[in-house]
């Protein structure tokens, strides 16, 4: 009876680990967004049937979902070495299931994904192979240079919204501001984690914007982003039909406030960490705001 205790105690570390590496959580929003975002921004005149049982955009989201998680494996693989000084107990969860099958989930990840894609359309297939390339290229060798692997990390962040954006075709402006809203909070929250994880970039090298310029430096640019952030929420705001997400962006505005105070008087990792946290809140809070764009045409869909 304890042997088969320890052993389904060991399955379900393992099942943690394997959870831990491709941060299913992240990946569940990131679902929720594509879909909310289908539903209230890209095709708000479609019926909410015809959206939510659309064949092809649940296979467009399946493989952007399988693309992801082999993309956190990839990731984890190539900064194993790092995460072991920055993150060493996450890393010891993660290492339990062996490198070997993890890379081989990779392989078979993004194999899938391709498989998926290729019954939507050819040009998907193409799609999410470079979506594909883009990230192994990106954490085999862009990750360390220069301010360019931030670009890259905040435009692969961005590329499931710009999946099913392309799959409507809804080129209207107000979509543009938005990935702009959305991309710098991602660009900041980039150069955060460089902060966060400055011991091991440090030791192994790393060209990051901390590690090149200091702690001091990526403060003054992580303000300058937060200063050209009010711009797109202000045009959100007052340029454009945004119905009650208006006050997703005051809120976001107090609190980007509210960051931009304690950026400049943290010092550790923990007031990093925390940083981090609440740009991560702003960007989760932002997901479920866009219900907030027309409440009473959510009430009716939904009914």
């Amino acid at each position: 009876m304890s042997r088969i205790s320890r052993r389904n105690k060991l399955l379900l570390l393992k099942f943690l680990s394997l959870f831990s590496v491709v941060r299913g959580y992240n990946i569940l929003i990131i679902v929720i967004a594509q879909y909310l975002a289908s539903i209230y921004i890209l095709a708000p005149d479609l019926p909410l049937h015809e959206v939510l049982f659309d064949w092809n955009l649940f296979l467009i989201v399946l493989s952007t979902s399988l693309v992801i998680a082999g993309g956190y494996i990839i990731n984890s693989f190539y900064d194993s070495e790092k995460d072991l000084i920055n993150r060493p107990n996450k890393t010891k969860l993660d290492h339990l299931v062996s490198q070997k099958k993890i890379l081989s989930l990779y392989f078979v990840l993004n194999f899938v994904a391709i498989i998926v894609a290729s019954y939507v359309s050819f040009f998907a297939v193409l799609f999410f192979s470079a979506y594909i390339f883009g990230i192994w290229i990106y954490s085999h060798k862009l990750k360390k240079v220069l301010f360019l692997g931030n670009l890259v990390s905040a435009s692969l962040a961005l590329t499931p919204f710009f999946a099913v954006f392309i799959y409507y075709r809804n080129f209207e402006k107000v979509i543009f501001v938005h990935a702009v809203f959305l991309g710098l909070i991602i660009l900041m929250r980039e150069l955060i984690k460089d902060l966060e994880n400055l011991k091991g970039d440090l030791a192994l090298n790393y060209n990051t914007f901390p590690t090149v310029y200091g702690e001091r430096s990526t403060k003054a640019l992580i303000s300058l982003l937060t200063g050209v952030i009010v711009i797109p929420a202000f045009l959100l705001i007052n340029k454009f039909d945004v119905g009650l997400m208006q006050y997703y962006f005051y809120v976001s505005t107090v609190l980007l406030m509210v960051f931009l105070y304690w950026l400049w008087r943290s010092e550790v990792k923990l007031h990093y960490l925390l940083l981090h946290n609440i740009l991560k809140f702003i960007l989760v809070l932002g997901v479920f705001s866009i219900l907030l764009i027309d409440p009473d045409v959510v009430l009716n869909r939904i009914v």
